[in-house]
């Protein structure tokens, strides 16, 4: 088990514009080639935006992306038309394929956090698609058979315990609050990269709010 605290990511965006942006793995100017993915996870940010502020049409391919609000609403729009607004519980699933352009926005009045992962697909190009989970519940997991990966939410209560997933990889984040895995504590923001999972428990130290990544080998 691999534990990273959240004051370890690399820091980014443009504080000018009300962007503040934290990388788990090496992303952009911030290449570290000892941190390039965990299983097929290959980005896990942490962006903080503030009213009106956001990221302006810009290009994906080949690349599952995945995105969990924390607070807040996010604006999405992409070149095929579609335009939604994520909030805190759903999960927009937007694969990129052999490539798409979008916009995420903060278009509202309060200041807005989310989560985005991005991971690598067993087979590149193909065409973009598009899906949100609204108000996901806990323990049902959203499968993402592109990466061979399975997302699973988990809302615990202090003192509650759950499972972590067997597996080859296991990516555990922290949304709020604190759990112990392991009998390691882990608070907000921070995540374990688990490898060859067997038997392994998360168990809330305070009202916990956990995103588990299971991906096959």
């Amino acid at each position: 088990m691999d534990v990273r605290r959240a004051d370890e990511r690399y820091s980014g965006g443009d504080p000018a514009a009300g962007i503040e942006s934290r990388h788990a793995f090496s992303f952009g100017p911030h290449y570290d080639p000892g941190n390039l993915r965990f299983g097929a996870l290959i980005a896990c940010n942490e962006e903080r935006l503030g009213p009106g502020a956001g990221f302006d049409e810009h290009p994906h391919s080949h690349t599952e992306i995945v995105t969990w609000v924390v607070e807040g609403e996010l604006t999405h729009r992409d070149n095929t038309g579609r335009e939604t607004v994520v909030r805190a519980g759903d999960v927009q699933h937007l694969s990129a394929a052999g490539g798409v352009r979008h916009v995420e926005r903060n278009a509202a009045g309060t200041s807005l956090t989310f989560l985005q992962m991005w991971l690598a697909p067993h087979e590149p190009g193909g065409k973009p698609s598009y899906e949100i989970v609204r108000g996901i519940a806990d323990s049902t997991p959203y499968a993402l058979p592109e990466a061979g990966a399975l997302l699973h939410v988990r809302r615990l209560a202090p003192g509650e315990r759950t499972a972590v997933p067997d597996g080859a990889y296991v990516y555990v984040h922290v949304v709020r609050g604190a759990v112990r895995l392991d009998g390691e504590r882990l608070d907000a923001g921070d995540a374990a990269r688990v490898t060859g999972a067997r038997g392994s428990e998360a168990v809330g130290v305070t009202d916990t709010e956990l995103l588990l990544w299971e991906m096959a080998a």
